[in-house]
């Protein structure tokens, strides 16, 4: 018989979690000295506390490894329990990939600029939305270009939706696709969200954009004429972090100000991928 001190040296566990696993009949002591209340151990509970440390290090919780270990799960049982944590496993490896890869990328950025940016990229899933819109067709996407053609979509807009009895629910979109496959033309879609239960009878379009399962967004102070510099750092994080773009960017004005456009609250979305 060992001493607690002793089983537990040679089992590589400390004595409080020897006394934890006794208390919760994972392991229990083969005897307790009535007297004194000390723990006793046999040699060949020693094959109990290496099952229990082995299943444990593969991060199965306590009572999944005392289901294990006391015979109490069949071999479908204990393959499914395996498989979800090599599932779990797997997911965890992704994440942390992702993460470092985003460390990496931001270490360059500093190296290369010599600065910490202020403007921080986050990568999420867009949900759809329920758009009333107009369109028009812009010679670029270049910002010179969109915004002639934008600005007065936006009042149009709103005084239909106004006439027609439509309130809108959340803030207007933006979102460009090419006019045509041979030219630089662009089609301008200035929305904004409504209901979902709307189809209204203004004479304005009513879309469902698509959600975005992997979106890089930025959010942009300022006007949109000056809104270069972000879409540059947008890019910029998007190829060292090993993402490819597609499509163009939406713009969600947070805070739309057509008298003091220096003072607008814009998030650029765009749908990335990896290969």
């Amino acid at each position: 018989m060992f001493t607690i001190g002793d089983f537990a040296r040679l089992g590589r566990v400390s004595v409080r979690m020897l006394r934890h696993y006794d208390s919760i009949g994972l392991l229990r002591a083969a005897s307790v000295d009535p007297h004194t209340g000390y723990r006793f151990y046999r040699a060949d509970q020693l094959r109990r506390l290496n099952r229990v440390i082995a299943l444990k290090e593969l991060g199965l919780t306590l009572e999944q490894v005392r289901t294990i270990v006391d015979d109490a799960v069949d071999v479908a049982e204990l393959r499914g329990m395996l498989r979800l944590r090599r599932s779990q496993l797997a997911e965890q490896l992704a994440a942390d990939t992702a993460r470092l890869r985003a460390v990496e990328a931001r270490l360059r950025m500093i190296e290369s600029e010599g600065r910490m940016t202020t403007q921080d990229v986050v990568l999420k899933e867009i949900a759809p939305v329920r758009l009333a819109e107009l369109t028009a067709v812009a010679p670029s996407y270049q910002a010179e270009d969109i915004g002639p053609v934008i600005q007065p979509l936006y009042p149009e807009l709103f005084g239909r939706l106004s006439a027609a009895g439509v309130t809108p629910t959340g803030p207007a979109i933006a979102w460009y696709e090419p006019a045509n496959s041979d030219g630089d033309e662009v089609v301008v879609h200035a929305g904004v969200i409504v209901d979902a239960e709307v189809s209204t009878g203004a004479d304005v379009a009513v879309r469902d954009l698509p959600e975005l399962r992997s979106a890089a967004t930025i959010i942009h102070h300022g006007a949109m004429d000056d809104v270069e510099p972000s879409m540059q750092a947008l890019a910029r994080w998007i190829e060292e972090n090993g993402y490819r773009t597609d499509g163009f960017a939406r713009e969600v004005y947070l805070e739309y100000c057509q008298d003091t456009p220096e003072k607008g609250i814009t998030e650029l979305q765009l749908a990335v991928y990896r290969d």
